[in-house]
């Protein structure tokens, strides 16, 4: 059979790129190297518990038509992101806001919590910052670089705050007032019933096939002065990758940087209530692990199809890892030299006139899910 579109992973971008192209009269098949679709966003229902397999994923935009789209393939519950970030035995509130700061220096109004943070920036003495750290300090002052940055931003990043460039830290968003919303987003939640539901929904009328890895299954074929793909005897116009892109081009400048991550999940069945919160970050640099996440309260310790309390929880180590090829990458090491080698990696891309490479790692760039899904609509109203 001869396809018009092969989509190479079933993640939200490739979800979205085959549901409207299937709507829009176009042939697709999706392939995927994992076991399941949905890609990182991956929910899998375990002792009532929707489990996030790949780390915390809170859905939240200010697009409008976005938020639309996704509700047509999922009901959204009022779960508002609060994360709490726990230092030894201290526990501040995120983001940086007004109960932050009453905890850490007992203040009580937005005045004193504003001369203790220029206080301490002054104190810091940094006038052109030339790494993280003098860029956090320039901001934030001695304290809460201490205590809330500077070890777990070490841990997630694998090296000395020293070492890594100001920009990451362009700006650091303060709060003055008592709001542990994590978010700005107009809209916020988490699906109810998990996010595999979604590229369920997405795909329905797609054909699908699961443990198929692009890079030794499909080859470049010309037919009478035209490329194809060629894949298990079938034919494909046009590719859309959302694989690594360094990968597709057989790391021929050499392999971008990625950071992975390790999971460890432990099922609690004697234990109902095992922090209090969905999210606490450990930001000290004697925990391994930068979070642990209780699943259960993205849906307030109710199971989602009786809406009855869950017995038990299941939380989630999650561990920084320096990756390698085999290994599967999760961030974008979006600093100057990967900048310019995935600049190489994209004039290839150009050069390629049947290949759109989208997603995360097709573009080498973190994007959250809102914008996966603007991404892949304006992609695919591009190209119908």
């Amino acid at each position: 059979m001869t396809y018009d579109y092969l989509i190479v992973g079933a993640g939200l971008f490739g979800c979205v790129c085959a549901h409207e192209l299937h709507s829009a009269g176009k042939t697709c098949k999706v392939i995927d190297r994992r076991s399941h679709i949905a890609g990182n966003i991956y929910t899998e229902k375990q002792n009532g518990i929707q489990v996030h397999r790949y780390g915390a994923h809170i859905f939240h935009t200010s697009d409008r038509e976005v938020w639309e789209y996704v509700n047509e393939y999922a009901e959204f519950n009022n779960y508002i992101n609060s994360p709490i970030a726990r230092y030894h035995n201290e526990l501040y509130n995120l983001p940086f806001n007004m109960n932050t700061f009453s905890k850490m220096w007992g203040v009580v109004t937005p005045d004193e919590a504003k001369a203790v943070i220029a206080k301490q920036v002054q104190e810091a003495g940094i006038t052109n910052p030339q790494n993280l750290e003098e860029q956090a300090l320039s901001l934030a002052g001695r304290d809460i670089y201490e205590k809330l940055i500077k070890e777990y931003t070490q841990k997630q990043w694998g090296r000395p705050c020293t070492e890594l460039p100001a920009f990451i830290i362009k700006r650091l968003p303060f709060r003055f007032v008592y709001d542990n919303n994590y978010f700005n987003d107009r809209y916020q939640g988490i699906p109810v019933g998990g996010y595999t539901q979604i590229a369920e929904k997405l795909l329905a009328d797609v054909p699908v096939e699961l443990n198929k890895d692009f890079l030794t299954s499909a080859s470049e074929i010309q037919i009478e002065n035209q490329s194809y793909y060629e894949m298990d005897g079938d034919l494909f116009r046009n590719v859309i990758y959302t694989g690594m892109i360094d990968a597709f081009f057989h790391y021929q400048y050499g392999p971008l940087e990625y950071r992975s991550l390790k999971f460890e999940t432990e099922v609690l069945p004697d234990c109902d209530n095992y922090q209090g919160n969905a999210v606490v970050n450990y930001t000290s640099a004697d925990v391994p692990f930068t979070r642990i996440i209780e699943h259960k309260h993205f849906e307030f310790g109710k199971d989602s199809e009786t809406r009855e309390p869950i017995h038990g929880t299941i939380i989630t180590r999650e561990y920084p890892a320096s990756w390698q090829k085999g290994m599967e990458p999760y961030y974008p090491v979006n600093d100057e030299k990967n900048a310019a080698l995935y600049a190489k990696y994209k004039a290839l891309a150009e050069e390629k006139k049947n290949v759109i490479f989208g997603g995360r790692l097709g573009m080498y760039r973190y994007f959250d899910m809102d914008k996966v899904i603007r991404a892949a609509l304006d992609t695919v109203n591009t190209m119908i």
